[in-house]
């Protein structure tokens, strides 16, 4: 891929999702990446599900672009092939357990010593430091322990996972931003650095309005549906057929939807004629919207709705989300060509940027050790 990243070597000791998806960003950024595995085994995630031609369609939607050789960071004689390639690395990733690279050599003190300029990256379940460092995390126990579930899903309702990897992809990204900051300040001092990215320091930072309202007013959040805890109108509401969501996030957008439910009256109404009073009023403000909404399809309200610009939208399932003509206009299912699989559709770039085309199409997705004789060759 073109990018901003070009002529940037990553060197890629990851795994499953947080590393190889930080990676992958790098890699549609520009920047070339050699995925290092375990001999015969590899990236744990070539065995995960769902598959097609006995290939992992989770490893392939995390992988495109890279390349792959296996090397054992035990073994003298791999560890002078890993060498000679990080001899010319500008970034190294890594997601093991907190004090194994350093088992092997590999830690960032003797890496920085090596080589002064590499940027050096690990994300780990709870980071280099803390109590629970050596500790193994999973995203659904970082889920639980950043707090995320507690205010997921409906009052008194079970515990409730997030429906995709949170855990992980918000490690990845921070990773990915990491990276590019360091790549900047290099430009500066010409020095490499460590970064440290914990999965539950993640989680935290992205609890925005819960976390505000308890360091503010000690209050503990709960879980509400798909209410917001501090907006009203700003959830779901069912309609004639199915569920529309609503966001009116301010009196102006408010009003607007009053018009066109046709209850104006409620535009003054002193229940719900500021913020504040519809959060305290949401129940009641649900009921009467609900009944007026009963009379159409969510296919109709959302059509005079998006005419007066007021947020809103349908509920998608994935088939729905991924055919979206706004997700194709984005360029956001893009293709990946496996030898063996052929083309593999997967998910794009969600960022675009003036200076570069964002193409339909991906690198190739490698095979464990696809491409050892080519880097022995470059790198001997």
């Amino acid at each position: 891929m073109d990018g901003p990243l070009k002529n940037l070597l990553v060197v890629d000791l990851t795994r499953v999702l947080v590393g190889p998806y930080c990676t992958m960003i790098l890699s549609d950024l520009g920047a070339r990446v050699i995925k290092v595995e375990a001999p015969e085994i590899g990236d744990d995630s070539r065995k995960f599900g769902p598959f097609v031609k006995d290939y992992s369609a989770y490893f392939m939607s995390l992988n495109r672009g890279k390349e792959s050789i296996a090397l054992n960071l035990k073994n003298e004689e791999d560890k002078k092939i890993f060498d000679k390639i990080l001899a010319k690395a500008d970034i190294l990733v890594e997601n093991f357990k907190p004090g194994t690279l350093e088992k092997w050599g590999y830690g960032w003190k003797d890496v920085s010593i090596k080589y002064p300029k590499l940027i050096y990256a690990s994300a780990s379940g709870f980071g280099q430091t803390g109590p629970l460092k050596e500790l193994p995390a999973y995203d659904m126990v970082v889920q639980g322990m950043g707090g995320l579930m507690s205010v997921t899903g409906h009052p008194n309702s079970e515990p409730t996972r997030v429906g995709t990897s949170i855990g992980d992809i918000t490690a990845g990204l921070f990773t990915a931003i990491g990276i590019n900051a360091a790549l900047y300040d290099r430009q500066k001092t010409g020095k490499g650095m460590f970064i440290d990215v914990s999965m539950l320091d993640c989680q935290i930072a992205i609890l925005e309005n819960a976390i505000a309202r308890y360091l503010s007013k000690n209050e503990i959040p709960k879980p509400m549906g798909s209410r917001h805890p501090s907006i009203a109108p700003f959830e779901a509401f069912k309609t004639k057929d199915s569920y529309i969501i609503i966001a009116a996030g301010n009196d102006k957008l408010y009003e607007k939807l009053c018009e066109v439910l046709g209850i104006p009256e409620m535009i003054s109404d002193k229940r719900f004629n500021t913020n504040s009073l519809r959060c305290e009023n949401m129940n009641e403000l649900k009921s009467i919207f609900e009944d007026k909404l009963s009379s159409k399809n969510t296919s109709e309200w959302v059509s005079e709705m998006e005419k007066l610009k007021i947020p809103c939208g349908p509920i998608f399932n994935i088939k729905e989300a991924v055919e979206n003509p706004q997700v194709e206009a984005r360029n956001m299912i893009v293709k990946a060509y496996h030898k063996v699989v052929g083309d593999f559709r997967l998910a794009g770039n969600p960022i675009k940027m003036s200076s570069y085309e964002d193409k339909s199409t991906r690198g190739d997705i490698p095979d464990l050790d696809e491409h050892r004789e080519k880097i022995l060759k470059e790198f001997s």
